[in-house]
């Protein structure tokens, strides 16, 4: 189950990333632009080089890294003790949806224009905590299996003796 729905955000990422986050106007009788990930990247870029390298990181790279982390995981290709450096990695992550959560706070608490949550806010925050999750029962796992295979080297050593 955990392989599968590690699969599913290996395609559910990019879609967030496109998807609106949120629709803002100036004024309220004028439609709103919609900002996804990649929108709000492309303007960071033309503006600040810097701040748009940080929330590519945090928006696109850490979970992505990590999605991949825990699939050649669990597909037998990557060593369980990385799981801590991915936990990071999933942490980081979470930092870009509080961003855009304070960012959207802030607009509304100033009042100047309109801003709304759109469908990809939700999706994008859904695969970070779903990719969280994931990490948890892997590590959770690989501790129970760590465990298991302990008390059966010790009982073959017990039986030896």
């Amino acid at each position: 189950m955990l392989k599968l729905a590690n699969l599913a955000l290996l395609v559910l990422f990019p879609i967030s990333w496109f998807a609106p986050l949120i629709r803002a106007g100036w004024l309220p009788l004028f439609s709103l632009n919609e900002i996804s990930v990649i929108s709000g990247l492309q303007s960071l870029w033309d503006s600040d080089v810097f701040l748009a390298l940080v929330v590519t990181f945090l928006a696109l790279f850490a979970p992505y890294a990590k999605t991949i982390g825990l699939a050649l995981i669990h597909f037998g290709l990557l060593r369980r003790k990385v799981l801590p450096a991915l936990q990071i990695l999933g942490k980081l992550a979470m930092a870009d949806v509080f961003l855009v959560a304070v960012y959207i706070t802030l607009s509304k608490g100033i009042g100047v224009g309109r801003v709304e949550t759109a469908w990809g806010l939700y999706l994008f925050t859904a695969c970070i905590l779903v990719s969280v999750f994931i990490g948890h029962f892997t590590q959770k796992s690989a501790t129970t299996q760590r465990i298991v295979a302990q008390s059966e080297t010790n009982e073959t050593t017990d039986s030896h003796i």
